[in-house]
């Protein structure tokens, strides 16, 4: 079993904490093997003091549904410390947020795709700790895709933004200890940072073959399935067709009310490791609430195979081409850009946008991006912690 580096730190009688005053960063998917919550350990740990928590968009407990819906911090009454909101007012830590802290543990999950923001919340509390000289101790845990596989456009300096602030690809292959390892060295923070590797975990592993609990790291990711599909399929976010928002298959299920489901599966039936199943929703919130969508459902049979990214593109392509006058992309704000398009922002750029336009392939924009994958690998090499 993979023992995550909250399960190691446990082991280890939080030995790195030792006599420091803690602040904690969470989400509702921040537990051991025994599903137990991190809050709860350090809450009644003797050798340190917990002090603060802090939680990441859609709450500290998971209970904000939508993009830009923000919360608000308070007093938790249970472990008598402030909870601070850092997808409020403020999207960092502010120095009242952190007097008095000699560390910050971070124990968030990541899906393994750029746009997921709680590595970027992770990222700015990181700078800012280390602009204040406080320690930062990073919990670390698998990426539930594997630590092998890449996929995905560059993000460009002129789109970055909170769903993308260091350039990565979509698909990264790395947890999220190693990427903040990777971009403390990289952008030369001057600070301390300890990584708690975990214990038997390989980078082969998706996360159903570590034989820890999956608990839903956000309100729309409630499956690995989901998690799966989730690095191309958010894509659909920037567009006007429903990502399955709204319905128990999030980012599995797509679909507009002015889709031919059938026409559709006749240019999705030849993609690698998929079965793609014309189907019918009506989503009870977000894009269409209430009105009856046609598209389809991705059932991924063979997942070393698949490539989430490419299967976005091609159904892009296809509704582009049967459907392009009444297909629409979304119109900012998203993720706090007011300018850019939020597709843009979500491809880290606005090429794969304009060669769709053009009516390029699915299969040319993706050739486009294959020596970037390859120099991302060699780039990364230096920072795996994990065989």
């Amino acid at each position: 079993m993979t023992l995550s580096g909250l399960d190691v730190l446990i082991e280890n009688n939080f030995d790195v904490l030792t006599g420091l005053n803690v602040g904690l960063l969470v989400n509702q998917a921040s537990v051991d093997k025994k599903l137990i919550h991190a809050a709860t350990y350090f809450a009644s740990a003797s050798n340190f003091r917990l002090k603060a928590l802090f939680g990441p968009q859609h709450g500290i407990d998971g209970h904000t549904q939508d993009n830009m819906i923000e919360w608000r911090g308070y007093k938790d009454m249970k472990f008598q410390v402030p909870v601070y909101s850092l997808y409020g007012d403020v999207r960092e830590p502010s120095d009242a947020m952190l007097e008095g802290l000699d560390a910050v543990a971070i124990d968030l999950p990541d899906v393994g795709a750029r746009y997921y923001t709680f590595l970027w919340t992770s990222l700015l509390t990181l700078k800012r700790c280390c602009e204040l000289g406080i320690k930062v101790v990073v919990l670390d845990r698998p990426n539930p895709l594997n630590g092998v596989s890449i996929e995905g456009p560059p993000l460009l300096e002129e789109y970055r933004s909170f769903v993308g602030l260091y350039p990565i690809p979509v698909r990264h292959g790395m947890t999220i200890g190693e990427l903040l390892f990777m971009m403390y060295m990289e952008m030369g923070l001057k600070g301390s940072l300890t990584v708690v590797s975990m214990k038997n975990w390989r980078r082969h592993m998706w996360f159903d073959q570590t034989g820890l609990p999956w608990v839903l790291p956000s309100p729309n990711m409630p499956h690995l399935d989901t998690a799966t599909v989730y690095p191309g399929m958010c894509l659909l976010e920037g567009t006007c067709l429903s990502e399955g928002r709204g319905t128990t298959r999030p980012f599995e299920l797509f679909g507009a009310p002015y889709i031919d489901s059938g026409a559709l599966a006749e240019d999705l039936k030849n993609i690698d490791g998929l079965i793609f199943r014309p189907a019918s929703f009506q989503p009870t919130f977000q894009k269409f609430a209430q009105e009856l969508c046609f598209g389809g459902q991705l059932h991924v049979y063979d997942r070393e195979s698949f490539e989430s990214v490419f299967t976005a593109l091609k159904i892009l392509e296809s509704v582009l081409k049967r459907w392009g006058s009444d297909f629409k992309w979304k119109r900012p704000p998203y993720e706090y850009e007011y300018e850019k398009l939020p597709f843009d922002i979500l491809a880290g750029s606005d090429k794969v946008r304009s060669a769709l336009e053009a009516g390029a392939s699915a299969e040319d924009i993706r050739r486009s991006w294959i020596s970037y994958e390859s120099d991302f690998r060699r780039r990364r090499q230096d920072f795996l912690l994990y065989e």
